[in-house]
């Protein structure tokens, strides 16, 4: 009997379509072809000097050269606890914090840590790439919420009543959203978060957008709105997004004590400590001002509203507005099955493949966030190439028929 050569649990794992995108246009600029990118989820603006001021003597100092605590460096977990205090109001002792490389870490190890195989995790759909590869790797079971743009992404309770199960054990929050940009008002949250605890759920809160809200609408965090939940909630974050640090790998998760002691863990078999300059460099980040995030958030407003007005004057397409993150999630199904250059695209996938191939502007497909017949675009990208990309995809969307 043949053995296959890769274990079913890792076979079954599909490759980041957002980092997929990102890459074939990437390539194909290194080609020498005009393309413009709507699909990585970062900002497009530097690291701000003194945080990188701070991991350039990080690496002097001979303490940062051996390892350090698997959990952080104490230093940083009551930096990033004081900063959870400041930013939401929630507030934690730094033993219940863990510090993780980037974000997606903390996802898998809250997950890892919560969920036996068959337990139920409610996830609102539209949904990050990442959240259903990281409830399978730790055997849990998936049940989507459909929401769309006619109530803007936002589930209702009654929504999340009809899904759960007496096999639910978590509830996975996530305001503001990625993909959508859709934020949950205060009262929304506290709504949700008393009915999870009516529940006895767990509630894992993914708030690496916090800072970046827009208009009207505010950042809540459940953990804060409903007191009732400090034993049932795990909190995610992280400086990728707020201090424009994507790439220097630092997240954290919040939970109660015996979570917490769990994933550092299974963290230390994994990945031991995450990079010390990295750290340093996180430790400068939340222990300052929130200055960076305010410029940044100025021009992402300004992206937001010209990419939302640009598309829903382009046929077919319905674009409601985005509230927080930095993305727009347009719906495309009004110009699905129509011929396009000789082709009739029947999907969002195939549509964002000949959008790729002849206006050379590339695009993340719904399907990679559980919402066949939408695209995520991301506003993180200067406004020249915003305005020329969304032309290209509305000169070339005209021409359907």
């Amino acid at each position: 009997m043949t053995r296959p050569r890769i274990s079913a649990r890792i076979s079954a794992i599909s490759e980041s379509a957002t980092l997929a995108v990102d890459a074939k246009a990437k390539a194909m600029k290194a080609a020498g072809r005009p393309v413009i990118g709507f699909g990585a989820g970062e900002p497009d603006f530097p690291t701000p000097d003194y945080i990188v001021a701070a991991a350039v003597e990080a690496c002097g100092n001979p303490r940062f050269h051996k390892y350090t605590p698997a959990g952080g460096l104490p230093e940083l977990k009551q930096a990033i606890a004081d900063k959870t205090r400041r930013d939401s109001g929630f507030a934690v002792d730094a033993s219940r914090v863990l510090v993780t490389n980037g974000g997606k870490q903390a996802v898998y190890e809250a997950f890892a840590t919560l969920l036996d195989p068959g337990d139920e995790v409610l996830v609102v759909a539209p949904y990050w790439t990442t959240y259903p590869e990281a409830i399978k790797l730790a055997g849990g079971v998936q049940v989507d919420v459909a929401t769309d743009e006619t109530t803007g992404y936002l589930a209702s309770v009654d929504q999340l009543e009809a899904a759960r199960t007496g096999r639910t054990k978590v509830l996975l929050f996530v305001s503001p959203s990625n993909p959508t940009g859709a934020v949950y008002s205060p009262a929304q949250v506290e709504e949700i978060g008393r009915w999870a605890a009516e529940h006895g759920l767990w509630v894992v809160t993914d708030e690496i957008y916090e800072h970046l809200v827009y208009g009207d609408a505010r950042f809540s965090s459940i953990a804060t709105a409903v007191p009732e939940l400090h034993d049932r909630v795990v909190v995610l974050n992280g400086v990728a997004k707020t201090y424009a640090m994507t790439g220097w790998r630092v997240g954290w998760m919040i939970g109660p004590a015996d979570v917490v002691k769990a994933a550092t863990n299974l963290q230390s078999h994994a990945t031991s400590n995450v990079s010390n300059v990295a750290q340093a460099a996180a430790l400068t980040a939340v222990s300052g001002d929130l200055s960076a995030v305010a410029l940044m958030r100025e021009a992402f407003d300004r992206r937001r509203q010209a990419m939302v007005r640009m598309l829903n004057e382009i046929p077919g397409v319905v674009c409601p507005e985005p509230f927080g993150a930095f993305y727009a999630y347009p719906s495309v199904k009004g110009v699905l099955g129509k011929e396009i250059r000789g082709r009739r695209p029947s999907s969002s996938a195939e549509l964002a493949e000949l959008i790729l191939e002849e206006a050379e502007v590339a695009l993340v497909p719904g399907e990679a966030f559980g919402t066949p017949g939408y695209f995520r675009l991301s506003y993180a990208l200067g406004d020249d190439d915003l305005a020329e990309g969304i032309s290209r995809i509305g000169k070339l969307l005209s021409e359907a028929h």
